[in-house]
């Protein structure tokens, strides 16, 4: 029984460490932010000059061969909209391909033929590129189209982003005045960050990640990831880092590491906002999150031995190891809210052998760092305080909800189970074409258990005195059921609409 409190313990310090680096992220971010907007800003107007950001400008002849591609499969409610903004990018004339990595199986063909078709009568040079397989999945078809594509650069969007027009003529540069860039990622937006509360969460999650921990990575020459979209790589970089591969559900980040790890340099582009479509639908979102949270755990077995064995400082490798390893606070998470019944049942649990000054000191530390790693990326894009403040609270309970989804992805990971790449499904912002729905499984009820436990357990704590504990576990509680009842009533309206 003392070995489980020893455990319970460490897992507690272990969640304190992840907040807390949350605050050191912050600092990092506020400390650089400043200086290295004004760098990439001077580094744009040292290869335009006084001519500005426009193709008329001379100094596009030095701009060189570009392709983008967009990966996709069965994108029928977005695809249009994503082509019509990419074939609009400015570019200089004749530099500029588009290839469309079509795995769809079913009207998406149709509408990405038709939409391909428009746009070479107008002179956009722009190719439907089929696989005779799925091998290797989005991966898969980065490698495949790769081999024939023209351009020495290549930019990559998902089917729900929606790119700016200048956005190659704001990327594109940091490449031919710094040849030991291996890529430049911009910051990811939202088409629809005001649909639900669910779009308003995760916009949240996303700009903090954006926002705080890209740009604190960035600016302090610790390693960053390629958030699989709204980026440009270089293909000699692509090459001299063994290529896209597949091993791993997040391709990009494999890819962006192995790139730093072969000596290239790459670039956060804080002021390159390119908006996208948040997912809407609970069994959606958390089919994404699954993707993530397997894919990261997979890359950090892979990778972070060639990390740990690499040059640089010991603080670099380990914010590379936080940052790999991160959704790994999942299963820690689950595995404190389960024992919390059974930890306060072998007693003198409590504060009573830690002085109680240190222990809240720790947790209010451990536990602000997120919500102000939130409320620094909100301030910094403009958005109200009072609007994000309230959002804090759900984003608490949301966070601890998704432990059940997220356990299960790491666990998988950790024992090298194989999975298929699963698409996010996507509706469009006007309710699209065709409902797509993510697969439904019956996690769900484990999450409603799991919070009903944690329920019993706030009960427990509070009828034995442990007033400063129940809280906490209550947040559980909510989160559990919360996340749960969301995911039951997403299939229901599904089900209705269908």
């Amino acid at each position: 029984m003392e070995l489980l409190v020893v455990i319970y313990i460490v897992c507690a310090t272990i969640l304190t460490i992840y907040g807390i680096n949350c605050h050191v992220m912050t600092h990092l971010f506020q400390r650089r932010v400043a200086e290295s907007r004004k760098r990439d800003a001077a580094d744009l107007e040292a290869f335009y000059g006084s001519q500005g950001l426009t193709v008329a400008n001379s100094a596009c002849a030095r701009l060189p061969r570009v392709t983008t591609q967009i990966p996709i499969y069965n994108e029928a409610n977005v695809i249009a909209r994503c082509i019509d903004a990419c074939a609009a990018m400015e570019y200089p004339a004749g530099m500029h391909e588009i290839q469309v990595l079509d795995d769809s199986t079913d009207e998406t063909r149709d509408i990405v033929a038709a939409k391909v078709a428009e746009w070479r009568a107008k002179g956009v040079d722009i190719v439907q590129v089929h696989r005779p397989d799925r091998k290797g999945f989005k991966a898969g078809a980065l490698r495949y189209a790769q081999e024939f594509c023209k351009g020495d650069y290549i930019a990559i969007f998902d089917a729900d982003f929606v790119p700016p027009k200048d956005f190659l003529l704001r990327s594109i540069p940091y490449f031919v005045d710094h040849p030991e860039i291996g890529f430049v990622q911009g910051r990811w937006d939202h088409l629809n960050r005001d649909e639900s509360l669910i779009t308003q969460l995760q916009a949240v999650g996303i700009d903090g990640h954006f926002m705080i921990e890209q740009s604190a990575r960035n600016y302090n020459g610790l390693y960053l990831n390629f958030n699989g979209t709204a980026g440009v790589f270089s293909k000699k970089a692509i090459y001299d880092a063994g290529n896209w591969q597949d091993d791993t559900l997040t391709e990009d980040m494999d890819l962006s590491y192995r790139i730093q790890l072969v000596g290239y340099d790459c670039r956060f582009l804080i002021d390159l906002a390119v908006p996208a479509e948040i997912p809407a639908d609970m069994a959606a979102f958390k089919a994404q999150q699954f993707r993530w949270a397997k894919g990261s755990i997979q890359t950090a077995i892979k990778l972070m031995p060639q990390v740990m064995m690499h040059k640089g400082s010991f603080f670099k490798k380990f914010q590379a190891f936080m940052h790999m390893s991160h959704y790994g606070v999942h299963p820690i998470m689950l595995f404190l809210a389960i024992l919390a019944m059974p930890v306060m049942a072998i007693g003198n649990i409590g504060f009573e052998g830690m002085p109680f000054l240190v222990f809240i000191t720790l947790l209010l530390l451990s536990c602000s760092g997120p919500n102000r790693l939130y409320m620094t990326a909100q301030r910094a894009l403009g958005h109200s305080f009072w609007k994000t403040l309230a959002l804090i609270p759900a984003m608490v309970l949301f966070g601890c909800g998704l432990a059940v989804n997220n356990t299960k992805a790491v666990i998988e990971a950790v024992m090298g189970k194989q999975s298929a790449f699963v698409r996010t499904p996507k509706a469009g912002v006007n309710g699209g074409v065709k409902q797509y729905k993510a697969s439904r499984s019956k996690q769900h009820m484990w999450e409603l258990l799991a919070g009903s436990w944690c329920m019993i357990g706030v009960v427990c704590y509070f009828a034995d005195g442990h007033y400063a504990v129940g809280p906490f576990l209550l947040i559980y509680a909510l989160g559990f059921l919360g996340v749960g009842a969301m995911t039951v009533g997403n299939a229901f309206k599904w089900l209705r609409n269908k």
